[in-house]
């Protein structure tokens, strides 16, 4: 479907109904070129209500001034059912991979993969947006305009948790680690981090943020989790985590809670080899399920799945592509409808463990919706290959990848999502000034200097 289909859409939804509490992206009369993009600060936010589909055009897009609303009517299933029906095999897939790029410029395989292989998404890192801040705006510019003949506006995602999880340009204020804001077991100190994080990623371009961390930082041999996690108890981290994920979608960036079912307990680290952790259902429902469950009960809308062996629980699979953690659990026994995302399927865990494209294919016969394939063009091309074939062989059904891509235009369409361009900030539209303000709340309320 061609990007003219996509804004007649959600013309015609515009008043049939509510939705997602912040301004539909407007036209401007001077937009930016996505190549060049001026240096002018980001049009003000207004409270108005945004259409039900987003416009899917090169022009700059408002911030939003609240949350998006969990709320669909039966004319929205039905104009996502519809759109679907009409997307090819191929678009459908794409939809169903998020994937990494090489370097600071949209280069030819960025290209191929966004206008042939039609990904539905893009991860971005530190090197990506080495280059400062007007080349990082620039960047995801240039990545929305490649995806002009899309069906569907890309999710432009990021980790940015705070402390050595932080991948925003230089010009940016750091941010302290989830266990610094922890200490203070504030939630309204952690639910301005959320909020203050998504006007980062904003003014950027991004509409994706791998955050917050809900893993319980139980195991102090943990080479991974540490100081990403809010703290050592499930209730303080269901109540700090649940605050940021707030701050984060009431600033119109998706959280992605992660990683279920829960990383703290882990001795290896899953970007090295595989973590296997022993322990029943019933253990996990006790400790790690609980932020979790706090946060799909206040409405999380993704939930990344970790790349870790529960061999009591399913000795086959890790949760990533296991039919009883992301079906029966996840989806069966908390009760999550939204998107589920794999963690990075490039990492050693998987790598030296189990094929990348079986362990996709596995992952989508399992429930899960997005493959991430952080790293590398071949790699994201082999996963889309395999699930297609997977699917034209019968193996997986087409109502199977209906399913996902479904949910994930839902998602897309409750946060208005668009491909506009951004325009290029000044430094005096970074809100640094009220980062180091909140900082200084931080260390009063946690009783010492913060390490940042």
């Amino acid at each position: 479907m061609k990007r003219a289909n996509w804004t007649l859409a959600g013309t015609l939804l515009l008043l049939l109904t509510g939705g997602c509490g912040w301004p539909a992206p407007a036209a401007s009369p001077s937009a930016p070129n996505p190549a060049t993009g001026p240096e002018t600060a980001a049009p003000t936010p207004t409270l108005t209500q945004p259409p039900s589909l987003p416009a899917h055009s090169p022009s700059p897009s408002p911030s939003p001034s609240s949350a998006p609303s969990p709320s669909r009517t039966s004319t929205d299933q039905d104009q996502i059912t519809t759109r679907v029906r009409s997307m090819t095999l191929e678009e459908k897939v794409g939809q169903m991979i998020l994937a990494g790029v090489e370097g600071t410029e949209v280069d030819a395989n960025a290209k191929k993969m966004i206008a042939q292989d039609h990904v539905g998404g893009i991860i971005l890192f530190k090197d990506n947006m080495s280059g400062g801040l007007r080349q990082s705006v620039l960047l995801l510019n240039g990545l929305k305009a490649a995806n002009a003949g899309n069906p569907a506006p890309l999710f432009l995602s990021v980790d940015q948790e705070g402390g050595r999880v932080s991948r925003l340009p230089k010009e940016f204020e750091p941010m302290p680690a989830n266990a610094v804001v922890g200490r203070t077991g504030d939630t309204r100190l952690a639910e301005r981090m959320g909020a203050l994080i998504a006007r980062q990623l904003r003014l950027l371009g991004f509409n994706v943020d791998f955050a917050p961390v809900m893993d319980v930082n139980s195991n102090p041999e943990n080479p991974v989790i540490g100081e990403r996690s809010f703290g050592a108890t499930p209730a303080l981290v269901a109540k700090m985590g649940t605050a940021e994920m707030k701050g984060i979608r009431e600033g119109g960036v998706i959280p992605v809670i992660k990683h279920f079912p829960g990383h703290g307990d882990t001795s290896v680290d899953s970007h090295v080899d595989l973590p296997v952790v022993r322990k029943t259902s019933a253990q996990l429902a006790d400790l790690e399920w609980i932020p979790f469950r706090k946060a799909i009960a206040s409405g999380a809308d993704a939930v990344m799945a970790a790349h870790i062996l529960f061999p009591i629980i399913d000795p086959d699979a890790p949760a990533s592509f296991s039919k009883v953690i992301i079906g029966d659990q996840l989806r069966g026994k908390l009760g999550f409808e939204g998107v589920v995302i794999t963690d990075d399927l490039t990492m050693g865990a998987i790598v030296k463990n189990y094929g990348i494209a079986e362990a996709a294919v596995k992952s989508v016969e399992a429930g899960s919706d997005i493959l991430l394939a952080a790293h590398g063009y071949d790699t994201e091309h082999k996963i889309r290959e395999a699930v297609l074939d997977a699917v034209r062989s019968g193996r997986i059904p087409v109502s199977r990848i209906d399913e996902s891509v479904i949910r994930i235009l839902k998602l897309k369409q409750r946060y208005a999502l668009s491909d506009r361009a951004v325009p290029v900030p000044k430094l005096s539209d970074l809100p640094n000034a009220e980062i180091r303000r909140w900082r200084q709340e931080v260390d009063a309320a946690s009783g010492k200097q913060a390490p940042f």
